[in-house]
């Protein structure tokens, strides 16, 4: 399985669902695909974004 194939499954899984990743991320997810991001970079922009508040 590729890498652009991991994500397109992944995000297929989110839709099952009923869900819909934001724009944001979908963009992001085309970053990592590029090469222009790693996932660690992907990793890291979840954490920032669904951090749990105490």
């Amino acid at each position: 399985m590729t890498n652009a194939q991991a994500w397109d499954y992944a995000v297929g899984m989110i839709r099952v669902d009923g869900l819909e990743p934001t724009r944001e991320f979908k963009e992001y997810i085309e970053k990592e695909k590029r090469g222009e991001v790693t996932m660690s970079d992907v990793k890291q922009y979840l954490d920032k974004r669904y951090k749990v508040k105490d």
